[in-house]
């Protein structure tokens, strides 16, 4: 059964925006920021009987009713699937998950998921098998690889939460995009909406690129920051571009990369379903000989172990069809520093 809140706002939170209200001032209802604006996005949250906005701020001495709807267990089976652990200690696994594999179950996707994968080759870890809060502890879209952190228990997954926020964690993408974009490094700083897809009940949702003006001025928008570097480039046609997320939002580097003319090769949410590219930067691939999946990879993550204090660094090998993409336009993994935003003068 969904559990019903009700809740009245003191005037001392008047001005203060609802969902930091709740986030901040109601722990005991378990519910994070994200978690409340979706609940508020779906009508569930209102004030005084009104549904209200994400935006919205409290007058003071108002009825807050909150809606939370009965999670159900999705009775999730072990699934003998492969994949490549790239590290694993007592704490933690470090993993090179495949393109093309959907990271958390959902209503109609119970079997093939990576944490399917997860409980048939890693029987001990108590951190995953939960709906909400599995031991996976940062997304890769279905269609991006590379590397992805999970830990072994629930206080782990909460310590490296907290420690991916921090100065000393960094993960750099590459990424084959369409042109070259000039200059060949910098920073975009567009925020990001999620807009509604076109189907009956907004399927295939996308995110919206917002001018980092407009973002304080736009119901739902964060700000978003990605640093770019391209590593080579095949005449004007494309370039090998390594990625760098200061921010961590839905298809970040995606939108990012598609709104300033450079979409991802393979990208047909945002680069188009085209696969043409003349130069430009507006096709989203690079002709028949090549693979139309997307050319998004996670390389590497480095990280200050919670418990040992040391920096872990990982490295994740290219999926086969990036690879066959390197191979055939002559760029060599070997020649690519580890880190191109910190290279010696």
């Amino acid at each position: 059964m969904p559990r019903e809140t009700t809740i009245l706002t003191p005037v001392k939170a008047k001005g203060n925006r609802i969902d930091l209200f709740l986030a901040k001032s109601r722990p005991e209802l378990g519910l994070s920021r994200t978690r409340i604006q979706e609940l508020i996005r779906q009508g569930l949250i209102t004030i005084d009987g009104k549904p209200v906005k994400i935006h919205q701020k409290i007058s003071g001495e108002e009825t807050v009713q909150i809606t939370i709807p009965e999670i159900r267990p999705l009775n999730l089976l072990p699934s003998d699937i492969p994949f490549g652990i790239l590290y694993e200690d007592a704490d933690l696994i470090v993993l090179n998950k495949p393109s093309g594999m959907v990271v958390h179950p959902a209503p109609g996707n119970r079997e093939g998921t990576l944490v399917n994968a997860l409980l048939y080759h890693c029987k001990d870890l108590s951190g995953i098998g939960g709906v909400e809060r599995p031991g996976i502890v940062h997304r890769l879209d279905k269609d991006t690889s590379g590397v992805l952190l999970l830990a072994r228990t629930r206080t782990m997954a909460a310590k490296l939460t907290e420690n991916l926020k921090h100065r000393e964690t960094r993960k750099i993408y590459w990424a084959a995009v369409g042109g070259v974009p000039s200059p060949r490094a910098g920073t975009i700083k567009f925020g990001l909406v999620k807009a509604a897809g076109h189907g009956k009940g907004g399927e295939n949702e996308k995110m919206r690129c917002v001018h980092p003006a407009e973002v304080d001025k736009t119901e739902g928008a964060k700000r978003a920051i990605t640093d770019y570097a391209v590593l080579t480039s095949l005449a004007k046609r494309a370039a090998w571009v390594a990625l760098v997320p200061i921010t961590g939002r839905t298809h970040q580097l995606r939108a990012h990369m598609a709104e300033i003319g450079h979409p991802v090769i393979g990208d047909g949410k945002y680069g188009g379903s085209g696969q043409e590219n003349l130069g430009d930067g507006w096709g989203a691939g690079l002709g028949e000989d090549l693979s139309r999946k997307l050319h998004l990879h996670a390389r590497s993550l480095t990280i200050m172990h919670p418990e040992t204090g040391k920096i872990l660094h990982v490295t994740a090998d290219l999926p086969d069809h990036m690879v066959k993409t390197w191979d055939f336009v002559g760029w060599v993994v070997s020649h690519a520093p580890v880190d191109p935003f910190n290279m010696p003068d």
